[in-house]
């Protein structure tokens, strides 16, 4: 039996790591009930907030800082070292003392998660076959969907009888497999490869780039994008049931629209890689955020039972397929040699938005009007997205330059 090519191994092993990013989104939200409710470190509301937000700056800061080295040391070595530290600290947090320890594993183990996915798109971008570079990076983020699915079936599993502190040793547990099979299979990028030996740059040069050479204004317009992207994405993951509530629809009725949400969201993810490979990327992203806008404001619509969970499940096949294809149009405009820098720094800003989404959410909440302008509200997101996109020049966009038989 001939062995398995080493490119083979790309997909799967980038795919697990991003479902480790799906786990982190909703772990915290996993575990809260038990911990105020047990009162655990005399944990509030608020001190759980700013837990939350300290691990998505933690997201923001790695995402920027390791999808720059990633452009220095190689995708293969900065995807297990970001899988490692995610892991360990992870790991951490189920010993944590205290809340302040907390809150600080929770933000180390940020730093590695904001990694692996700059890391893992410039890869798969790097490895996918000739005018499949849409749907390749679709596929890999349907794993961010899968880990946030399986990591909510676990809670109901694991709480229960383990304590939430197993959840903690659950999550942390996938790189006892996972990183020594990325030691072992695990290719560098054969496009790393012949940038690194035409040019060594330092990170303030390999940064400025995303600057110069006419990717000023590309860089602008994919900041503002991601921006726009991560708050309908978080925004609408942490506030749709209690909106939907506020409608008038029953809590269960409320909760099964969000994995309404999620399930359009890969089902979204796999048509939406195969129309940017058919189309072109730009088209789609664009196409992709309006369609978001126009199925958010229907939202605001009272509508019958099965109008109302198709809605919901076309939205979250626009919103959250929206953010993954302005990754692999990134990944398409920018050279290898700042590649995962440019998807590293747009994800990084686009964290931003992930916490202005929730804050976002909850203010309309407060207002008692989150019902039906923050449908509205979110609606105009989606637009500004499509907008914020159309600021890259058509054209920029190019396949990568790794040869696949």
């Amino acid at each position: 039996m001939s062995p398995v090519p080493a490119r083979s191994w790309v997909v799967p092993l980038a795919w697990t790591a991003v479902l480790l990013d799906g786990f982190d989104l909703v772990v915290l939200g996993t575990v809260l009930p038990a911990l105020l409710r047990d009162h655990v470190w005399g944990l509030t509301p608020g001190t759980a907030s700013v837990i939350s937000t300290f691990g998505l700056i933690g997201m923001m800061i790695g995402a920027m800082a390791i999808g720059t080295i990633t452009d220095l040391i190689g995708r293969r070595k900065a995807l297990i070292i970001a899988v490692t530290a995610f892991s360990a600290c992870t790991a951490l947090c189920a010993i944590a003392p205290s809340a302040f320890f907390f809150g600080l594993f929770r933000f180390l183990a940020g730093l590695g998660l904001g990694g692996c996915l700059p890391t893992a798109i410039a890869l798969v971008t790097e490895y996918a076959r000739k005018g499949k570079g849409g749907s390749a990076t679709t596929t890999v983020m349907t794993g961010y969907h899968v880990g946030a699915v399986l990591t909510a079936l676990l809670g109901i599993w694991l709480i229960q009888p383990l304590g939430w502190r197993a959840m903690f040793v659950a999550g942390a547990l996938p790189a006892l497999v996972l990183v020594p099979l990325m030691f072992k299979y695990l290719p560098e990028s054969e496009s790393f490869e012949r940038a690194r030996e035409t040019q060594e740059k330092s990170a303030v040069e390999v940064v400025g780039g995303l600057f110069r050479g006419g990717l000023l204004r590309a860089t602008i317009a994919f900041w503002v994008t991601s921006f726009m992207g991560l708050l309908l994405v978080y925004g609408l993951n942490t506030w749709l049931p209690e909106i939907m509530r506020q409608a008038g629809y029953p809590l269960g009725a409320a909760l099964g629209l969000l994995l309404t949400l999620n399930l359009g969201g890969v089902a979204g993810l796999l048509v939406a890689g195969r129309v940017a490979d058919k189309v072109g990327v730009r088209p789609s992203v664009i196409s992709w955020f309006l369609g978001a806008a126009v199925f958010l404001a229907l939202l605001s619509v009272k509508l019958p039972a099965i109008g109302l969970y198709v809605a919901v499940f076309l939205t979250g096949g626009f919103v959250f397929s929206a953010q993954v294809l302005v990754y692999a149009y990134i990944g398409k405009t920018y050279p290898a040699a700042m590649r995962a820098t440019g998807i590293g720094w747009a994800a990084g800003v686009g964290r931003i938005g992930a916490i202005c989404g929730p804050i976002l959410g909850g203010a309309l909440l407060t207002a008692g009007i989150a019902y039906p302008w923050g449908f509205y509200a979110f609606a105009a997101v989606g637009g500004l997205g499509a907008a914020a996109v159309t600021g890259v020049r058509a054209g920029r966009a190019q396949e990568p330059a790794t040869p696949v038989p």
